[in-house]
């Protein structure tokens, strides 16, 4: 029972989080796209109705949360079950993007947090850090992802040169997009760095005839990859291994080409240098390397603010670091290798990711089955949200080409680097 101090609490909160739902910009849904908005709590409700996006509070205590907590202290209750949130995800991020406001505000203090960052960087990204946030992230089981995402598991951005494609197509196309880029022909030795669920580096093999390796941490995806590769005959042709990157001896081996494919963001920012350094000593001289990465959408953000990036931490992607696309290229020059040519694919993300928040919107009973009621609510957070972000730039996704120089082409020669990108000829069109 509400003693009247709890009652007068619970009032000025009431009062408090229905100023800061009135203060949202726009008149309604239909008008501008600002979702209709209702909040019910025990003994009260506020707000908009009919209404677009309903929030269920458990208690009168959590209107406190709503009148002044953080993004993040939201996305905190909801998947700890402490507030219900009714509506599309569609609608839910709209709300999301009144309220956060601004994620890319420059911190505070810039060069004591690089150097706090750096520090930490440091101490998260050592081999057995890295390899239990792989795990934390990846080993929720195969079925869990399969839920959602398109029959070769491909999980990373797709990519549509027609608008018309499906999800399968799309990755399709961006399996070939990455193999294209990097000029692959039978024969070659391709290195694939994270590999995933074997997407890449099953159609490099089948499509292109290379000799093809790949390397992840996940024990899940390990053995899945194994299968697959007796599945398609390819034994031989195909290896993966459970590796980290640091472990492969330039010394011993060496490829034609690299991949690295969602990778980038894993590695972290004190260590980026020193993870373009092994793969110029791993590349062959005159080798491409392709690295398809999650860049930060702001100079000066190591990781999204309103307590958003801190949610990711927890719940997702623990030790995941962002860094913006300026920093990758000058990481990847102290590495010794040359940047050849960078797209940046962020709408292509925002649709890929909007595609699997729908499929796990579609499939939510079967996933919480596979793992938890706490698990899905934060996933389903994490991709509409992810969406939103790469919608309005707070993230990007850049595609950098790049080469370990030779040195040894005879001056004026040029046709004998006839694998140099002089134009975007071999590109598909």
């Amino acid at each position: 029972m509400l003693t009247p101090t709890t009652t007068r609490s619970a009032s000025i909160a009431e009062g408090l989080a229905h100023r800061r739902l009135s203060q949202l910009p726009g008149p309604a849904h239909a008008v501008d796209g600002r979702p209709r908005v209702a909040v019910s709590w025990p003994g009260g409700h506020s707000g908009e109705s009919p209404a677009d996006v309903h929030l269920r509070l458990r208690s009168a205590r959590q209107l406190a949360l709503l009148a002044g907590g953080s993004a993040g202290d939201l996305a905190e209750a909801y998947v700890a079950g402490e507030l219900d949130i009714d509506g599309s995800p569609a609608d839910v991020m709209a709300l999301a993007a009144l309220l956060i406001g601004d994620p890319l505000r420059p911190q505070p203090g810039p060069s004591r947090w690089r150097a706090l960052a750096a520090l930490r960087s440091r101490w998260a990204h050592r081999a057995m850090r890295d390899a239990e946030q792989v795990r934390f992230h990846y080993d929720l089981g195969d079925e869990f992802f399969a839920l959602w995402l398109d029959p070769l598991r491909v999980y990373s951005c797709a990519y549509w040169p027609q608008p018309g494609l499906t999800l399968a197509q799309a990755q399709q196309a961006k399996l070939e997009l990455v193999c294209r880029k990097l000029q692959l022909r039978p024969g070659q030795r391709l290195l694939d760095i994270g590999a995933g669920w074997g997407g890449l580096l099953l159609w490099a093999a089948r499509h292109h005839g290379v000799q093809a390796v790949g390397i992840t941490l996940s024990r899940q995806q390990h053995a899945y990859v194994e299968g697959l590769i007796d599945v398609h005959g390819l034994r031989g042709r195909v290896e993966v291994r459970l590796a980290d990157y640091r472990t492969l001896d330039p010394r011993r081996e060496r490829f034609d080409r690299i991949a690295s494919v969602g990778m980038f963001e894993h590695v972290g920012r004190a260590q980026l240098s020193g993870y373009f350094a092994r793969l110029h000593a791993l590349l062959r001289p005159g080798g491409l390397l392709l690295n398809h990465g999650i860049a930060a959408g702001g100079l000066d953000n190591h990781e999204l603010g309103d307590g958003l990036g801190r949610f990711i931490e927890r719940h997702i992607f623990p030790g995941g670091e962002l860094v913006h696309v300026a920093h990758g290229a000058e990481a990847l020059a102290r590495g010794g290798l040359e940047l050849l040519d960078a797209e940046n694919l962020r709408p292509h993300y925002a649709r890929t990711l909007w595609a699997w928040s729908d499929a796990l919107e579609a499939a939510r009973e079967r996933a919480q089955a596979l793992s938890s009621e706490q698990t899905v609510r934060a996933w389903r957070l994490y991709l509409a949200g992810s969406a939103l972000g790469f919608e309005r730039g707070w993230l990007q996704l850049y595609q950098m080409l790049a080469t370990r120089p030779d040195g040894a082409t005879p001056p004026r020669q040029w046709a004998a680097r006839s694998d140099y990108p002089y134009t975007r000829g071999h590109m598909p069109g």
